[in-house]
């Protein structure tokens, strides 16, 4: 008999995850490897949230916190979604997490029963099916196409429900593809959801704040109120204040949803460090400037990228309104043959023999859960961005 418990048969390690971790391999036997693999600022945590942390640090803020996190911490999440979204909650009504993946996850695990299902828009984060997976759960995926940008339209939401529908996740802007929900569309999507009171909704809105060309963000419960009572707003300091390895996310919603989610977090990681919540609380109420200059370095880089993408051969990028990804579509690409002799059949042939003939680390866009197309992080730096694309374009042009 196996040690290994049978759910585990269907659950798969990140493929981002394994992407950044084949880059770091090659890289350690001397190959110059450009990796655009990994969703990680490459800014530093701003110095006064350091700051904060290492005089929490100091002062000997370094002992076991409440599950649901210090109180200035929570009143920190509940000023932030009022004074930026407009949204009402009780300090009661906040969840701190390890990192935002670990809010969705206890989310899940206590809400989703064996046979619920869960609608993924697709193309999706990697992580949300296994999670459902995990919670013995369904996911239900909607393909959302290049031509409909990526989005989540009201008639494919609506022939996805059923009466075994949970949650419905919604993530904007999105991670691979980086496309936005204006309040438009969420109001379409909304009115379907109205139709159906059994359906809750997770809205991961991790990249709030990285938005380009005048985009207006907006969240699904600030444009449609009546949607409040069951909807879990999900947030985090990873991307946005480049804390990625500070491990902080956080999440308000109703408060019987909110008890079960720390009932889950009491009983294993307990909580967020505590010297991350003390920087946290920094993060949340101190000085935002340094977004917009951030995302002035952002937006330069993701026009560097889509201009030169649109020029190789085969590759077809849309130009997304936030996040810090492309998802090129390679659909000009199947069928050819890289000059190393790969037959390009699948995005992760081209993704292979990229690396492989290149030294460019990418994402195969089957672990999206949309082909054929593949994901490029643009938060590394301009010049590594222009080499990768240099490499991009002369692959595609050696396809034959």
């Amino acid at each position: 008999m196996s040690i290994i418990a049978q759910r585990m048969s269907s659950i798969k390690p990140s493929p981002t995850m394994a992407v950044t971790a084949k880059a770091a391999e090659l890289k350690a036997q001397g190959i110059d490897v450009i990796g655009l693999g990994a969703g990680e600022p490459d800014f530093d945590t701003p110095d006064h949230i350091k700051e904060a942390g290492k005089a929490a640090i100091d002062a000997g803020k370094t002992k076991y916190t409440p599950t649901n996190g210090i109180p200035e911490l929570r009143k920190a999440v509940v000023d932030k979604f009022q004074r930026e979204n407009g949204l009402a909650y009780d300090m009661n009504q906040v969840h701190i997490g390890v990192g935002g993946k670990q809010v969705l996850f206890n989310a899940i695990m206590a809400t989703v029963n064996p046979g619920d299902e869960v609608i993924i828009p697709a193309p999706y984060w990697v992580s949300y099916p296994d999670m459902v997976l995990i919670a013995e759960g369904t996911p239900v995926f909607v393909e959302c196409t290049e031509e409909e940008e990526f989005k989540l339209s009201p008639e494919k939401l609506e022939a996805a429900i059923t009466d075994n529908t949970k949650w419905l996740i919604l993530n904007s802007p999105s991670n691979p593809t980086g496309a936005a929900y204006t309040a438009g569309d969420l109001q379409a999507v909304a009115d379907v959801l109205l139709r159906h009171p059994h359906v809750w909704v997770m809205t991961d809105d991790m990249y709030e704040h990285l938005v380009y060309d005048g985009f207006e963000f907006k969240t699904l419960a600030q444009v449609e109120p009546r949607l409040f009572g069951r909807i879990l707003t999900i947030n985090g300091v990873s991307k946005a204040f480049a804390m990625t390895g500070w491990r902080m996310g956080y999440a308000c919603g109703p408060l019987n949803l909110i008890k079960a989610m720390n009932n889950i977090q009491s009983q294993s990681a307990s909580h967020t460090s505590s010297m991350t919540q003390a920087a946290c609380v920094e993060a949340l109420n101190g000085p935002m400037d340094f977004l917009a200059e951030r995302n002035a370095v952002y937006k330069e880089r993701r026009d560097l990228v889509v201009g030169m993408l649109g020029q190789a051969e085969g590759l077809n990028c849309l130009t997304p309104k936030g996040a810090f990804y492309v998802y090129p579509s390679i659909a000009g690409c199947i069928g050819k043959t890289s000059k190393g002799g790969r037959k390009i059949e699948t995005d992760s042939d081209f993704v292979t023999a990229l690396l492989e003939e290149e030294a460019v680390a990418s994402v195969q866009g089957e672990a999206f859960g949309l082909s054929p197309h593949f994901r490029i992080s643009y938060a590394t730096s301009t010049d590594a961005l222009i080499e990768a694309c240099t490499r991009i374009q002369r692959f595609c042009s050696n396809l034959s």
